[in-house]
């Protein structure tokens, strides 16, 4: 099962249904990776179309190029100028986009079996890490932007109550508002509880004088390897 279909290394004992097979079990490996990325995950439809078909294409040009050194040399520095000329994605991305040249590598030599075992078993693995809390941080982070009046001295104003109910708070900057007759405060806040959000605005809603304040998700910044 884990044996080459390809017996020899020389471009001259590759066959028709040889490359046909190899190509199927890539497309179909590539449309399994596609739906697997988009488990619990952002995409869009570009990445994923090319997730599905990164593999058979990987798999083309190993099996093109096997047994010949020259040739391996030449694609493999073609290959390093896609890096230049893309741009780079997440972590999970990169991880999705490496598994599919593993598979399409595998494919590409006729271990057919390998390649079916690395996509099911990683499969596998990527699916638990990311239904468990596995990596996940204790704290939920929240943006919040709190408006109080000009005469009230906002250094501290609010300690006790972040005290109570955050585990960590980072005042990220102030602005005025209203021609200065209002100042907005923005925190970054990481609540130990989220069921404890209404109670945190509600307090703080009773020292700023009922002005408004607004708290929501925190913008999440493009994580890149």
């Amino acid at each position: 099962m884990l044996d080459s279909i390809l017996t020899e290394t020389t471009g001259s004992s590759l066959t028709m249904g040889h490359l046909l097979v190899c190509m199927l079990v890539s497309l179909g490996l590539g449309a399994f990776l596609a739906v697997l990325h988009t488990f619990k995950n952002t995409y869009s439809k570009n990445f994923i179309v090319t997730l599905a078909l990164l593999p058979a294409i990987v798999q083309a040009v190993i099996t093109i190029v096997n047994g010949n050194l020259g040739t391996g040399v030449a694609v493999m520095g073609a290959f390093s100028l896609v890096r230049f000329r893309s741009v780079p994605g997440n972590s999970r991305e990169i991880g999705s986009i490496f598994l599919a040249m593993a598979v399409g590598l595998a494919a590409g030599m006729g271990y057919l079996g390998v390649a079916v075992m690395l996509s099911v078993v990683i499969g596998a693995a990527m699916i638990l890490l990311v239904s468990l809390p596995f990596g996940k941080k204790g704290f939920t982070k929240r943006e919040l932007k709190i408006t109080i009046p000009e005469n009230l001295d906002y250094m501290g104003i609010f300690d006790d109550i972040f005290s109570k109910h955050t585990g960590r708070v980072q005042l990220n900057r102030v602005k005025t508002v209203n021609m200065g007759s209002l100042y907005e405060l923005c925190y970054q806040v990481d609540l130990k509880a989220e069921q404890e959000e209404k109670d945190m605005l509600d307090e703080i809603r009773c020292r700023n004088g009922n002005l408004p304040v607004v708290c929501g998700r925190v913008p999440e910044g493009r994580e890149e390897l």
